[in-house]
């Protein structure tokens, strides 16, 4: 750390010298433009650039399958918004892949094609997306995927159980968009200035935005386990598991109206309550685990699993509720 004294000049002007270390890491000489970024009690600065577009270059002459898209996937959330990717040829396979990459994530698309080069580029006006409103929509999906979920398993409905493992791709795109903003956040304050957020509120969202795909993540795994359901259940254990559903859904609904409340005496109301929801969901869980008893291990397992599942997406409303309070808590 390094210190400065502030001067004036001209009898009204404030003044404070920059350290030339930083200077000649950063390409700053005379003329240099200087960005300011005010952040509460804070002043960031940043060199003013002339690219607006980041760009990035990726070797994949050795990457293939998985391991190519969770490249490619790694440096959209980065937020290269230009990603160049290379090879001494570039197989059909990869090709392949890429494409398969470029339309599981929001705003991307392939702009050229050579036989060493693909340029994969993002079309969207960062100016134009909302944190918020990617977390809001990841609420909406999260929650109908899992009320979808425990609609096939009461229903025996294959379709519907399928339509819901379906789903879990929007919600996934969704999270790498909030990530992607995110860290674009952490990397320049003029990003949390275009969204209009504090950085730490940023970081509250992305951090609520993980807990709904992880309740997604549930969901698809409830779905998954349906398609192995047959044969009618018994009455009391689907009604069981109804209620047992429509009290995580409420302490996640108000977990997430907790985070989402301006007022921070309302916030904090309804983080509480959602946290004695989370509690009073584990007496309930004991009383379906005696009901499960009464049936073949085979199908008490299948429905072990789903209970779990149902549980944890509660205790994911249980974090977010913590996150809440955390938001609603006065700043140092």
């Amino acid at each position: 750390m390094e210190t400065r004294k502030v001067q004036v000049t001209g009898g009204s002007t404030y003044t404070v010298s920059i350290p030339k270390t930083w200077a000649t890491d950063n390409d700053v000489e005379a003329g240099t433009e200087i960005e300011f970024h005010p952040d509460g009690d804070s002043l960031f600065l940043t060199p003013r650039s002339e690219e607006e577009r980041t760009r990035g270059t990726l070797d994949i002459s050795d990457l293939a399958g998985q391991a190519l898209t969770r490249a490619v996937t790694t440096m959209y959330v980065s937020g290269f918004d230009v990603i160049e990717l290379e090879g001494a040829e570039i197989t059909t396979e990869q090709r392949s892949t890429v494409r398969e990459a470029v339309q599981s994530l929001v705003g991307l698309e392939v702009l050229e094609e050579t036989r060493d080069r693909v340029v994969v580029q993002d079309l969207l006006d960062s100016s134009e997306l909302s944190i918020h409103n990617a977390v809001t929509r990841m609420r909406l999906i999260s929650l109908s995927m899992l009320e979808d979920a425990i609609a096939a398993l009461s229903e025996r409905d294959h379709d519907l159980a399928s339509d819901v493992i379906g789903r879990d791709d929007d919600l996934d795109r969704l999270w790498l968009v909030v990530s992607r903003i995110f860290r674009a956040t952490l990397r320049t304050p003029k990003a949390a200035e275009e969204l209009g957020l504090p950085r730490e509120e940023c970081f509250d969202y992305h951090s609520s935005a993980r807990q709904l795909e992880r309740i997604g993540d549930h969901a698809t795994k409830i779905a998954h386990l349906t398609l192995n359901i047959d044969e009618p259940l018994p009455d009391d254990v689907v009604e069981a598991v109804n209620e047992l559903h429509g009290d995580a859904v409420e302490v996640i609904d108000t977990a997430m109206d907790a985070l989402f409340a301006d007022d921070s005496e309302e916030a904090t109301r309804l983080a509480n309550e959602a946290r004695t929801g989370v509690r009073a969901i584990d007496e309930r869980v004991r009383a379906i685990d005696e009901l499960l008893r009464d049936l073949d291990p085979t199908r008490a397992q299948l429905l072990g699993l789903v209970v779990d599942s149902v549980l944890r997406s509660a205790d994911y409303g249980g974090n977010v509720a913590e996150t809440a309070l955390q938001k609603a808590a006065p700043t140092p």
